[in-house]
């Protein structure tokens, strides 16, 4: 999961429900910088366990690019509603449209950004319905499945939560993850880090944790499909990822047609583990784009 450094919206941003077609969505909505030249809008989609907080460290960067930036709780993740227990809710086909109604709700086209499982998630909605869509970023997220090591892990959390509390399994991860992936405190780390990173576990419901979970373990590769659209696409990734190879990375680029970025000295979250350099890269390729591949 990414790990944001604070759960509290930069200055100038505002958390509130984005009222849609298809129900209230938590986001955080950073408009552009004053005095700066607007350019557009982007919507951003959080992973596997993650929120709409992984992106705080972007908003700032991208408002004095000329970037609105809205990123959202999806269905049943952290502060989004959705049921506690019908996976149904959360198949992929149903996050794709809820994507389709956020970017409706925001009433022009937006530049898409889909982080590892809502890199899943963006392009399915791009799948089916690209006209909303400036162009398509996939962060740390691949072709088809996830790693074997990282389907393992997901297995073991399936079979977690067939026994134990939402509360129950965030205490045994603790105590097997570094502290990176839980909410386990560093040096520096501001107050109450540890107490949002277990909020967040706790406000996500597992329905949805098991039907994310299935969807990266069985994904299949539809690369050549999103290929055929006539869509702006940019991959980025960090220089390291055990979730989905950098190779592999590398290659689904090239079969896109896509401008690729690897940001140095980061793995699976460059937007918390450098998000200045992640910030820039991001505004270059959209500043880029006209619209039209």
């Amino acid at each position: 999961m990414s790990r944001p450094d604070t759960f509290v919206p930069p200055p100038g941003a505002r958390a509130y429900a984005l009222d849609t077609a298809r129900g209230e969505f938590a986001v955080v909505d950073a408009p552009v910088a004053e005095g700066v030249e607007a350019k557009g809008v982007v919507l951003l989609l959080p992973g596997f366990t993650g929120s709409k907080e992984d992106f705080n460290p972007l908003h700032v960067p991208l408002a004095e690019r000329g970037y609105r930036t809205v990123a959202v709780d999806g269905r049943g993740q952290f502060e989004s509603e959705g049921p506690e227990g019908d996976e149904s809710a959360y198949a992929q086909g149903e996050l794709a449209a809820d994507v389709l109604a956020q970017a409706a709700a925001l009433g022009e086209p937006v530049h898409l950004l889909g982080h590892s499982f809502g890199g899943q998630v963006a392009r399915a909605a791009v799948l089916l319905d690209h006209t909303p869509f400036r162009s398509l970023t996939l962060m740390a997220s691949g072709p088809a499945r996830i790693s074997e090591s990282q389907r393992e892990r997901v297995r073991l959390l399936r079979d977690a939560l067939a026994v134990l509390t939402m509360a129950q399994v965030w205490d045994a991860m603790r105590e097997m993850e570094a502290p990176e992936q839980t909410g386990t405190p560093e040096p520096g780390d501001a107050p109450g880090i540890q107490e949002d990173m277990r909020r967040r576990w706790m406000g996500t419901k597992p329905a949805q944790l098991l039907a994310a979970g299935r969807q990266l373990c069985a994904e299949p590769d539809r690369v050549a499909e999103l290929a055929a659209l006539a869509l702006p696409f940019h991959v980025v990734s960090g220089a390291y990822d055990d979730t989905w190879p950098v190779p592999l990375l590398d290659d689904m680029a090239i079969r896109l047609g896509a401008h690729r970025t690897i940001i140095d000295g980061t793995e699976h979250s460059p937007n918390t583990e450098r998000p200045l350099e992640t910030a820039r890269a991001l505004a270059d390729f959209w500043d880029g784009t006209g619209g039209d591949r």
